[in-house]
């Protein structure tokens, strides 16, 4: 059988032999991989690392990869936004699973292990600011994913129509999926002093998240019925605005994936915390430390 090749136009490799928008060269990503949003949280991140290979910046994207404890990880930031998350995920498992020479698929895959720190916005009582929240599972109102082959094998239909049903979920808004981050990998990551539950990831900052400056919101009420579901005792935690992509995208790829938040913003106690910096570094090294 061919090989599927990926012609320019589909998969672009700058002139360097690096990937169009990360502007990474193949072996130059390790199979751990931390992403976050904020580009200067890469050098926070790479401050622990024992020893460093490479430090590339190109856009929102900078990447660092090094060795922690005897671990070779990359620490990637990705920007704002599952569109993003598009493009960073989609490169990432082209510069492990593609040939960048012939262009076609590699025979033998990598999965890697994607942990993404954030920042949230807490939306239940029991998560205050400061605390870490591990998303099991990923309400995505972005609509990425309904772009891609499989993904109702993927997502958790059910919870799907039960959400829309509770909130009256309006036919003008993008259909939102349910993606599951990897078991294993929230298992290990969370362990026993992770705050679980069920994240969304909106997309927007303001109006797609329920708040309102100068312009009305469609349904002011939207946030208040988020709130109030409950599926088969699980609650939605918090808001932030990636990690549905990033597990859903992780499923379709055969990598493993999971999304850590820290509350900074409690969006009923409507108080925030931006004095988050030493807080954020203790989650940090627990991810490096368990990843």
């Amino acid at each position: 059988m061919d090989k599927k090749y990926f012609p320019p136009s589909e998969l672009i490799i700058n002139e360097d032999g690096s990937v169009f928008h990360l502007h990474v060269k193949p072996g130059q990503t390790a199979d751990k991989v931390i992403l976050m949003g904020d580009p200067d949280r890469v050098p926070l991140c790479a401050s622990h690392f024992d020893s460093m290979e490479c430090d590339i910046r190109s856009r929102e994207f900078r990447t660092i990869t090094g060795y922690y404890r005897g671990k070779r990880i990359t620490a990637l930031s990705t920007g704002i936004g599952c569109d993003n998350i598009d493009i960073v995920m989609n490169e990432l498992d082209a510069l492990v699973n593609i040939d960048f020479g012939t262009r076609t698929e590699k025979e033998e895959k990598r999965s890697l292990e994607i942990v993404r720190i954030g920042t949230c916005g807490g939306l239940q009582p029991y998560t205050p600011t400061g605390t870490f929240i591990c998303s099991v599972k990923s309400i995505g109102f972005d609509g990425l994913l309904n772009f891609y082959a499989g993904r109702n094998e993927t997502c958790d239909l059910q919870l799907e129509e039960a959400f829309k049903k509770h909130t009256g979920w309006s036919p003008l808004h993008c259909s939102p999926y349910v993606a599951i981050a990897d078991p294993e990998l929230t298992e290990r990551i969370a362990g026993c002093d992770m705050t679980r539950g069920i994240t969304i990831s909106a997309n927007g900052f303001f109006g797609p998240q329920g708040r309102q400056l100068r312009l009305p919101l469609a349904d002011a009420e939207l946030n208040a019925r988020i709130e109030s579901f409950d599926y088969d005792g699980q609650k939605i935690t918090n808001f932030e605005m990636e990690s549905s992509a990033i597990a859903g995208l992780a499923r379709l790829m055969g990598h493993k994936a999971v999304t850590v938040c820290m509350v900074i913003a409690n969006r009923r106690a409507l108080n925030a915390n931006t004095a988050y910096k030493n807080t954020i570094d203790t989650l940090i090294t627990t991810v490096l430390d368990r990843i």
